[in-house]
């Protein structure tokens, strides 16, 4: 009980049948243990007992108001309530034997609102928000390191604001304030989604290496079409050697007894050079053939989409359909707890 600064009422009232009313304000300070469970949707109540110290019910009796009068006194009373809101008042009259002589005792249970409209701005709809920015960030592309570092910026961002919520919230609760579950679901959801774009990348990863795989191997066989093209360029040289083979042919077309003897082994040795020649321009072209229709079987295998990446697109649009399906259910979840009433 603080001392009373004001000095006292020295005014009685005395009535013929006897009774005596004294006016004397008094200012308490009272503490009370609060419950923070549903903070910053809670309604707390504190409790005030009054009775005599020795004196029994038959020398002192105590009256009060009811509870609704006294709940509209009480309103009339307060003028400032700052964060709090008056709610309502109860009174309660008791008898109790604490020394063996039965005691009257008035109990003030008074009902208090939090005014929840500040800490709603303040935490609850940024926290949401960045619920809301980590939905939108699957629709960033997953190549690059750009969504993954969107992600964890808007992860440290929830983490942030849980330690500017360990600064506001009261630590005397025996539950666990509904707000903390409120950010810790948050929390966790994001970070489910981020070790899904971690996963992400390594898929990408490996198909990025499967990739490089299959360009060595088509440089590989550009090398060898490249040089199929090299021999190529001596098919010019055949063409003089045909033009020399004509000429022999011109010769060889005279009779075998007018022509020398030298003559007729050097065109059959010619004749068989290049039958030679032409069968090898053969082989080649048949390998030409074979390396260009590989080369068109790879560019139709470029058209489709590869294996990793069909199954990257399907596990994104699966987790992206899960995750909004659990974040709704937690949100209307938290909504009901938080807008029961309390027991």
């Amino acid at each position: 009980t603080e001392r009373d600064k004001a000095p006292p009422s020295p005014y009685l009232t005395i009535s013929s049948n006897g009774k005596v009313l004294i006016q004397n304000d008094q200012v308490l300070v009272s503490t009370c243990r609060i419950q923070v469970h549903k903070f910053p949707f809670d309604v707390q109540s504190c409790t005030l007992s009054i009775k005599s110290v020795v004196h029994s019910v038959q020398e002192i009796k105590l009256n009060s108001l009811n509870s609704s009068v006294t709940t509209v006194w009480s309103r009339n009373v307060m003028r400032t309530q700052y964060e709090w809101l008056f709610v309502k008042m109860t009174v309660t009259t008791e008898t109790v034997m604490p020394f063996g002589s039965k005691q009257d005792t008035i109990i003030y249970t008074i009902f208090m609102k939090r005014r929840p409209v500040l800490y709603i701005v303040n935490f609850l709809l940024p926290v949401l928000f960045f619920l809301c920015l980590d939905l939108s960030s699957f629709l960033i592309s997953d190549r690059g390191g750009e969504k993954l570092s969107f992600k964890v910026t808007v992860l440290l961002a929830v983490t942030v604001m849980q330690l500017i919520l360990n600064d506001i919230l009261p630590s005397s609760s025996d539950k666990i304030p509904l707000i903390e579950v409120y950010c810790t679901g948050i929390f966790g959801l994001m970070f489910l989604s981020l070790q899904e774009t971690i996963l992400m990348m390594y898929l990408m990863e490996l198909e990025s290496e499967s990739q490089d795989i299959e360009m060595d191997r088509r440089h590989s066989l550009g090398e060898s079409f490249g040089g199929n093209l090299g021999r190529d360029t001596d098919y010019q040289s055949c063409e003089e050697e045909e033009k020399k083979w004509t000429s022999y042919t011109c010769i060889c077309g005279v009779s075998a007894d007018k022509m020398p003897t030298e003559v007729v082994q050097g065109c059959g040795s010619r004749l068989t050079e290049e039958l030679q020649e032409s069968e090898k321009l053969s082989d080649e072209l048949k390998e030409l053939i074979k390396v260009v229709s590989l080369l068109v079987n790879d560019m139709k295998e470029e058209r489709k989409p590869s294996f990793w990446t069909r199954h990257i697109k399907i596990i994104n649009r699966v987790y992206f359909i899960l995750y909004v399906t659990a974040s709704s259910l937690f949100l209307c979840f938290m909504f009901a707890i938080w807008t029961a009433p309390t027991e």
